[in-house]
């Protein structure tokens, strides 16, 4: 890079010439770094599936966290930095509680989701921090429905009947403007989030670093018990 531009290039408060704000655009880097992750809506609830990316037969794949609880009826998958997506969620999970205590009722999924991107603005404002490198996209149902949101690193949000976020989001994306349709099941919406995370994925998806997390009107945000998530996985992907 020029040395022109160095200045806009090391600062978060000052923007280029042409409007950008580089330190943004670095940790959008970071996310596309990242492991995969789809959320895909349905009838009732909303699937999160994530690729765990295990790199060493050393690793134990349960010791990798990727899907997190928020609330009863909130869940979050993440892609980018993992240690960014936990304190963002710490905070999250006290909104959660101090919406409860406050008002005796569930906090609103998009409310909750505003709270997070606000949080992740002011990173982008103000002198000696750097933005969240991290994407989240944040699974709920309340009193409106199912919801799903996708966050960005500058505090945008985005809802969506399914999304996907990390190193394979062009090709799942695609997938799903091909693929998705209006109330498929649970395990409709499952078998599609696996279809397009296995597109999204280099090489074949690996089912033991695949981990589902599900959150539906009938039941809280769960994840799925790693043996019928293999189970999923093997039944769509297992003969390609």
């Amino acid at each position: 890079m020029q040395p022109a531009n160095m200045a806009y290039d090391r600062a978060i408060t000052v923007f280029s010439p042409d409007g950008r704000l580089f330190q943004v655009e670095y940790a959008r880097e970071a996310v596309k770094r990242g492991t995969t992750t789809v959320g895909v809506k349905y009838k009732t609830g909303v699937v999160l599936i994530v690729d765990k990316r295990v790199t060493s037969r050393l690793i134990e794949p349960q010791s990798i966290e990727k899907i997190f609880e928020i609330d009863g009826h909130i869940g979050c998958a993440t892609s980018g930095l993992v240690a960014d997506a936990r304190a963002l969620i710490d905070r999250a999970r006290v909104d959660a509680q101090i919406n409860e205590i406050t008002y005796n009722e569930k906090i609103q999924v998009k409310t909750l989701v505003k709270r997070i991107c606000d949080f992740k603005q002011t990173y982008t404002q103000y002198g000696g921090v750097r933005p969240f490198g991290t994407a989240l996209l944040i699974a709920g149902v309340d009193e409106t429905g199912p919801r799903l949101f996708s966050t960005d690193p500058s505090g945008a949000l985005m809802e969506y009947k399914a999304s996907s976020e990390g190193s394979g989001r062009n090709g799942a994306m695609s997938f799903f403007e091909s693929n998705y349709k209006e109330d498929m099941t649970q395990n409709e919406a499952i078998e599609l989030a696996i279809k397009a995370l296995n597109k999204g994925t280099e090489g074949k998806l690996n089912p033991d670093a695949t981990e589902i997390g599900v959150v539906d009107k009938d039941e809280k945000f769960h994840i799925i018990p790693p043996d019928k998530s293999k189970e999923f996985v093997n039944k769509v992907v297992g003969g390609n």
